[in-house]
């Protein structure tokens, strides 16, 4: 397992579809440390700028990977963000195949009259 400095390290120099990995590897690895508080000071700690974590969202938001929370006033909320995919982290994959029928399956008529 890299070190979160090894990610952001590989992140900039990384291009194409090896630069959207690394980022997603950075965000989780990130979220780990959601839950501490300070958050962006345990950030600092580990040798890691802050404005390094949030261009990595800010590309993943860009190319429609991620969407970043937002307050009332349109500031953006990175570690709410990075709670959310901490407590559920749902693949992007599982959310874009979804059936052609645009949702869960609903049951038949026949089904709900006990037939």
């Amino acid at each position: 397992m890299e070190t979160l400095r090894a990610l952001v390290k590989a992140y900039r120099i990384a291009r194409g579809e090896r630069k959207v990995k690394v980022a997603w590897a950075i965000v989780r690895k990130a979220a780990k440390y959601s839950d501490s508080e300070p958050f962006w000071e345990t950030i600092k700690s580990s040798g890691i700028s802050p404005d390094a974590i949030k261009e990595v969202m800010r590309f993943l938001e860009s190319i429609g990977e991620l969407q970043i929370k937002r307050s009332i006033d349109g500031r953006r909320l990175y570690v709410s963000t990075l709670k959310d995919i901490r407590r559920n982290p749902i693949k992007l994959d599982r959310w874009l195949n979804l059936p052609s029928g645009g949702g869960a399956r609903t049951p038949s008529l026949s089904r709900l009259r006990g037939q």
